[in-house]
């Protein structure tokens, strides 16, 4: 069933050479396969395509999250590759340095070349 099976993320762009050189350049992911008139790029065990639209950048809502093992390392990495992040007021949850925690994670938002909102995640151990 699909629980087993693979997901792959969709990243709608306006601008697909922008939006890769973005993603290829400041977040430092590699192309893959180009196809449709977009682009796979692996992440860990999964795939996103990002592919052209004229819906990109509407959503008010996260497109993707990455897991990481270290947020805090993974957010000043980015912030040195002039990745700016959002900061957002949310009831029960703490900022500092621009990375949420809350909800059993530490988060950082950002947006991409395109608008959208994508983050870095990483998951607290559970509390017994």
């Amino acid at each position: 069933m699909l629980s087993a099976a693979p997901i792959r993320a969709y990243i709608p762009v306006a601008n697909l050479q922008r939006a890769r050189k973005f993603y290829e350049e400041t977040v430092g992911l590699d192309p893959g396969a180009v196809y449709g008139g977009g682009v796979i790029y692996k992440c860990g065990d999964t795939e996103v395509f990002m592919y052209p639209t004229a819906n990109a950048g509407t959503s008010k809502a996260s497109q993707a999250f990455w897991q990481v093992d270290d947020v805090e390392a993974e957010v000043a990495a980015l912030k040195a590759r002039g990745v700016v992040f959002e900061e957002y007021d949310m009831p029960g949850i703490k900022m500092k340095n621009s990375i949420a925690t809350g909800g059993g994670a530490k988060t950082a938002w950002f947006k991409d070349s395109e608008g959208n909102i994508m983050a870095v995640s990483q998951r607290l151990p559970a509390r017994s």
